[in-house]
């Protein structure tokens, strides 16, 4: 019997299936091309433009650059960002970051398909997959991840846009170094060189690995990973970056497990206006930008940002010099403020700090000082209290952080105190100015405007003004050199001398004591001068006048008034530090005054110049007649009140040596000065040259009324010359600064005689010492 032919079960088409999936995959596509095109025209959000792309805005901290290339400080709000090149990054750095970041940075165009492919398909289990480009379109336009899921996709969507543009527009090394560039590490650490110096006190090229490491690690979350608030989270992230290096071949398994065994060997180093290097002299230049910002607006009418700009200033600072200066002062004032603290006890002194004031008149200086402080200031004007209201919270005890020497730093103390206590506790502090300058170009090399910036923020360099004593009296022997070619070997009569009423517009009779009240015999100038003789002063400053040493000393640059009476001869005029060594600095140029320089230049972000200094110069003194005034202030260091640098002391006791610190020094090199100490002791002073370098060095009180009781600390040579002399050492011992140790030099044709050793001066003597059947022939009036 025959089969029946089976019939085949229907074949099911899949065609449609096919036809669907194509569908799918095809709009897909073009959904995902409709989304980025949407996204570039911005129909999902603004989008960074071709010039916005090519000029990313960020804020660019002003930078202030030392004479020896080093950074000094920073002018910044919020962003204390300084941008470096791609060349000034080390390659361990850039190993790091790709590494952990994006492993394939250098193969894709700016979005890595397989890692994203990988993410969507778990999720995000395995790792993220945002690129290097993506992760810096993010940081420049996109801003931090929104919470909400369509904007967070939305966001997503823009940075693939962006990332693609940016691989368009720069360089994978470009791309990586405004990474770096971009990031906030903490701290007011913005972007890598910023968090290479605070971090470790270094530049990004100066960076181990392990360095480089760390600060890679913190690129996941710089605020969960602070090396400072959790440095164990922050190494074990170190310890990651290095494996991942490892896993890519960057390092061997024995560079990684070496370097994941050591700490961290963080070198804090905060950036702030208030700390750091060169503090007062910042604040000193801020007030000069702000002016130069005032006159010199941009191309477009608009001002620049000192702060926002990236502004770059060259200064004459050198670096190694202003650390030296500012480590004098450290040394010295804590011991000498501690011989003040002993000597002002309330047994020994009951209104310490204070000396010949009495309650009332202590009561009415503070009363002053409420109303000129920042508390007042702020109580009155921003929270509109009545005068009542803001005396009576001087007098109620509050938490505060005050300042105080610890072992020989500057520290804090938290304590309780009342305002009014405090103002009386800050009083006592002995505070001190110092500049030092080169007087052939008048670049300033230190400034030291007082001991804590954020304590004692008033600049006694330029800002403060105080009476100058003896040192002033080299301006008097200069007249008498110049108008009437006294020689420094010339005699003067050491006896008491007056100045008639009237005759220069004083009032009164002027006859000025010598401070020793010992009179006798006859003094050359030279020896006059190094001891400080006030009558011989008096004389020579009744043959030249007043007018004369007044004009010359408009002429050295001494822009505080100078009164041309007799009583300027002893130094009572009140004249800054800075004008002080801009006009010493004369007499080590040979007679040429030179304006002291603080900025060279000034260049704006892409490193245009818009500012170049123009030196001022002028003639004010021969040659000849500064030489001979030099000359005589060398003998102050040879045999007078400075001899302490070259000799022991003549007080050889063991509590000078406390407190005349870094004694002896022993610098035997041709120095010229001159101290000075004010009446009271109210003030200490010395100044000091040698050719190719002048420093001035001021120390007292705030108020007159504190200093010390005697002249035995209370002078110049105790006070201030300590801090020049350790100075001078520490730029001595560094050799690269090329501090000169040679003569001072003379002029070819010297006509007035400078050492009294081989010739006898005249002597000068005023008719009215002598009776007329007294007077030789052979003396000189």
């Amino acid at each position: 019997m025959a089969k029946a032919k089976k019939t085949p079960a229907p074949v099911t088409s899949f065609s449609k299936y096919i036809r669907w999936f194509w569908m799918v995959f095809l709009g897909g596509i073009l959904a995902i091309v409709l989304v980025f095109l949407l996204a570039s025209w911005g129909a999902l959000g603004e989008m960074p433009d071709h010039t916005q792309l090519e000029n990313p805005k960020t804020n660019l901290a002003t930078e202030i650059i030392s004479s020896d290339g080093k950074t000094i400080g920073k002018f910044y709000f919020n962003d204390n960002r300084t941008p470096v090149g791609f060349e000034e990054l080390p390659k361990n750095l850039v190993d790091a970051l790709v590494a952990t970041e994006d492993a394939r940075f250098r193969d894709h165009a700016g979005i890595d398909a397989r890692g994203t492919l990988r993410a969507l398909f778990f999720l995000g289990g395995r790792g993220g997959a945002s690129t290097i480009s993506q992760q810096l379109s993010r940081q420049l336009f996109v801003g931090v991840r929104s919470r909400n899921k369509f904007e967070a996709i939305t966001q997503k969507v823009k940075e693939w846009v962006i990332a693609t543009r940016l691989e368009t527009q720069y360089t994978k090394e470009e791309i990586i170094a405004q990474y770096f560039n971009i990031y906030d590490f903490g701290n007011n650490a913005d972007g890598i060189r910023s968090a290479a110096s605070i971090y470790f006190d270094k530049e990004p090229k100066e960076l181990t690995l392990k360095e480089s490491a760390m600060l890679v690690g913190m690129f996941k979350n710089s605020s969960l990973y602070n090396p400072r608030r959790n440095p164990v989270g922050v190494k074990n992230r170190r310890d990651v970056v290095l494996a991942q290096m490892h896993k890519y071949d960057y390092i061997d398994e024995a560079v990684k497990d070496s370097l994941q065994n050591t700490e961290l060997d963080l070198k804090y180093t905060p950036q702030s206006h208030r700390d750091g290097m060169a503090t007062y002299f910042r604040g000193y230049l801020a007030t000069f930008m702000k002016d130069w910002i005032k006159k010199n607006p941009k191309p477009d009418g608009t001002k620049w940002s000192l702060y926002n700009d990236g502004l770059t200033i060259y200064t004459t600072i050198d670096s190694r010099m202003q650390k030296y200066a500012e480590d004098a002062v450290q040394q010295h004032m804590p011991r000498l403020q501690a011989e003040f603290f002993v000597q002002n006890t309330p047994k020994r002194n009951p209104t310490t700090p204070f000396l010949e004031l009495d309650n009332d008149e202590i009561k009415s200086l503070l009363n002053r000082s409420m109303k000129q402080s920042e508390r007042w200031r702020h109580m009155k004007y921003d929270l509109k209290k009545s005068d009542k209201e803001i005396v009576a919270s001087f007098y109620k005890p509050v938490s505060m952080s005050v300042f105080a020497w610890k072992e020989g730093q500057p520290s804090e103390i938290d304590t309780i105190m009342k305002p009014v206590d405090s103002m009386r506790y800050y009083k006592s502090f002995l505070r001190t100015g110092m500049m030092s300058m080169d007087p052939r170009t008048g670049h300033v090399k230190a400034w030291v405007g007082g001991m804590d910036y954020k304590h004692f923020q008033y600049d006694m360099v330029k800002q403060g003004k105080r009476q100058i004593g003896s040192t002033f009296k080299p301006f008097v022997y200069t007249a008498a050199i110049d108008q009437l070619h006294f020689s420094p070997c010339d005699e003067f009569p050491d006896t008491p001398f007056c100045i008639e009423a009237n005759k220069f517009g004083n009032p009164e009779e002027w006859c000025p004591k010598n401070s020793n009240n010992d009179y006798g015999g006859n003094r050359t100038l030279k020896n006059a001068l190094a001891n400080s003789v006030n009558t011989i002063t008096a004389r020579l400053i009744d043959k030249v006048g007043p007018q004369t040493v007044a004009d010359l000393a408009v002429k050295l640059g001494i822009e505080s008034d100078v009164p041309p009476v007799p009583s300027i001869a002893l130094g009572t005029p009140d004249i800054s530090v800075y004008e002080m060594v801009g006009a010493y600095s004369t007499f080590a140029n040979k007679g040429v005054y030179t304006k002291p320089v603080m900025v060279t230049s000034i260049e704006d972000k892409n490193g245009t110049i818009l500012y170049q200094f123009t030196p001022e110069t002028r003639d004010i003194l021969s040659e000849e007649t500064a030489y001979v005034a030099t000359k005589l202030m060398e003998g102050v260091t040879q045999s007078g009140s400075g001899a302490s640098l070259r000799h022991t002391y003549k007080r050889n006791r063991a509590e000078y040596k406390e407190v005349v610190t870094g004694y002896p020094y022993e610098l035997m090199n041709p120095i010229a000065g001159k101290t000075g100490t004010t009446q009271n002791q109210s003030d200490g002073w010395f100044m000091g040259m040698v050719p190719n370098l002048v420093t001035g060095v001021w120390v007292g009180g705030e108020e007159r009324s504190v200093h010390f009781k005697t002249i035995t600390y209370g002078q110049g040579a105790v006070m201030a010359l300590p801090i020049w002399a350790l100075y001078m050492k520490s730029c001595y011992a560094d050799e690269t600064l090329k501090i000169s140790k040679e003569d001072f030099e003379a002029p070819k044709n010297l006509s007035i005689t400078v050492d009294c050793s081989e010739a006898t001066g005249k002597t000068v003597i005023d008719a009215d010492d002598l009776k007329d059947d007294e007077i030789p022939e052979d003396l000189e009036f």
